[in-house]
């Protein structure tokens, strides 16, 4: 690589002059640093909170990110994106517990997506610049409390509205993430975020599972206290076992203002974050488009299953969360593969997956089983690749590159959810399949756009052989271990991000 690429700022550090001295930048933090009014409020409240010993952060011997923190930050993802999908299955359930329409109970899913999207764009960015054990511990509470709220109401516009609230503090998960990028050891750092991601997309699994079992032979307000148990479980969890990590010096003198508008300015300067945006669009609208109408096509002929039988479908899904975690650390540390290559990879099986799927799916139930699976694992295995090549371009901002990439992940679930049922309407399975053909075709080309060596906005500077794959992984070997040097191992897989 040339010398240019190795020393260069990151984006993010170029968006706002850096306080006027080093010395500015060596005091700043949540006791002492130059903060706005939000940052003054937010200590009063970091105050106000005990942290245990084994929590507490020594810059000179920070706390080690084993396999048990990494469990722990994967169940409150797990569960805490579940809260969105509970009332998936069994909003015809709720019509008929609040008595109202089905257009109208069809509100709530909505309500609790917009608020999620809320809670991305207007939240997730405030964990680069304040320390995140004490605000993700109080949106997780500020979750699980209104969560009790949602169990006992006997109001459908009251459980309209919190569940709207409430979705926008369950974005602790997209917190967690950045997090884990700061903490894992570079040689370490894709397997970790596989398990987290794998909780994601659990969580999303799981809650359409849970739910129409419990329903089916209980309440559905079982579903909602099961949730409330959940939630207070993770409190406790991540009060015990959370690292008061600080957030990073270069940011402290950042405003809130600031930090939203640069996100904006880090996706127009980073081609590394914007191909990621992209893809991750383009997967994810795959994604929901499958599930989506996948309940149309097995509640139909020639399968005509029950609502519990399509609900154990999920479990296909779990499956490949399994081999998801491995199949990343062989690409990403074992092989040493760029980003780009394996997100390449992923995008090709998926899409072998889903062109069988589509073409079979209306006459064979074996068409769909091979598409979930191929599906659950190319987006894991993609999000996982992007979410490296991100927090390597950006090291300083991963909370808002996090917060960008999730956009256009929510933004591609949303229309392939449109896109889908309004072809599934019009022109059946094999109609929404193909738009699927068409996503992960669309996704295959914006990888093939730029290269993970390109220094500007297209084109394939290098190579794909050995060589390049040699560079890699001397990148990963300089991070290695606690001793290694961090800072230099994030800057040089910079280099080769895709």
């Amino acid at each position: 690589m040339n010398e240019k690429a190795t020393t260069s700022p990151s984006i993010s550090s170029q968006v706002l002059p850096p306080p006027s001295s080093q010395k500015e930048v060596a005091t700043s933090s949540p006791d002492t640093g130059k903060v706005g009014r939000i940052g003054r409020i937010w200590k009063a409240v970091y105050k106000l909170g005990y942290t245990p010993k084994r929590c507490r952060w020594d810059p000179e011997h920070p706390p080690e990110f084993g396999m048990g923190l990494n469990l722990v930050f994967s169940f409150g993802a797990t569960f805490s994106v579940a809260n969105l999908y509970y009332n998936h299955p069994i909003l015809n359930i709720l019509a008929e517990d609040f008595n109202v329409s089905f257009e109208r109970v069809s509100i709530v899913p909505t309500l609790m997506q917009a608020g999620y999207a809320v809670g991305l764009l207007f939240l997730c960015p405030l964990g680069d610049i304040l320390r995140r054990r004490a605000f993700i511990l109080t949106l997780t509470w500020i979750t699980a409390t209104m969560w009790l709220a949602l169990c006992i109401t006997t109001s459908f516009e009251t459980f309209a509205a919190l569940s709207f609230v409430a979705s926008i503090t369950t974005v602790t998960p997209q917190l967690l993430l950045p997090l884990v990028g700061d903490m894992a050891p570079p040689h370490k750092r894709a397997h970790a975020l596989s398990i987290v991601v794998s909780g994601l997309l659990a969580g999303m699994l799981i809650a359409r599972l849970l739910s129409g079992i419990v329903t089916e032979y209980t309440t559905w307000r079982n579903v909602y206290w099961i949730s409330f148990g959940m939630q207070y479980i993770i409190v406790i969890l991540l009060y015990l076992f959370l690292p008061d990590a600080p957030p990073n010096p270069t940011n402290t003198h950042l405003t809130y203002t600031q930090t939203l508008s640069s996100i904006f300015h880090l996706v127009t300067h980073s081609p590394v974050l914007l191909q990621a945006c992209l893809i991750g669009f383009l997967t994810s609208a795959t994604f929901t488009n499958f599930w989506t109408t996948l309940t149309f096509l097995l509640s139909s002929p020639p399968f005509s299953l029950s609502p519990l039988q399509i609900s154990l479908f999920a479990l296909i899904g779990l499956i490949t969360l399994i081999f998801g975690p491995p199949l990343s650390k062989f690409l990403l540390t074992t092989l040493r593969l760029p980003p780009i290559h394996t997100i390449l990879l992923a995008e090709t099986i998926t899409l072998a997956g889903v062109i069988a799927g589509t073409y079979t799916g209306t006459f064979s139930l074996a068409g769909p089983i091979v598409q979930a699976l191929t599906i659950d694992l190319g987006l894991q295995t993609q999000q996982v690749a992007n979410r490296a090549s991100i927090y390597a371009a950006e090291p300083d901002a991963k909370s808002r590159t996090n917060t960008a990439y999730m956009v256009c992940v929510f933004a591609g679930q949303i229309a392939g959810t449109a896109v889908g049922n309004g072809l599934f309407a019009f022109g059946g399975w094999v109609r929404s399949g193909s738009a699927s053909v068409g996503f992960i075709g669309g996704a295959i080309l914006v990888c093939l756009v730029r290269g993970p060596w390109a220094e500007g906005w297209v084109g394939w500077k290098g190579e794909w052989g050995r060589k390049r794959k040699e560079q890699w992984s001397g990148d990963e070997e300089n991070g290695k271990g606690e001793e290694g040097n961090e800072e230099g191992g994030e800057k040089s897989t910079a280099k080769c991000s895709g």
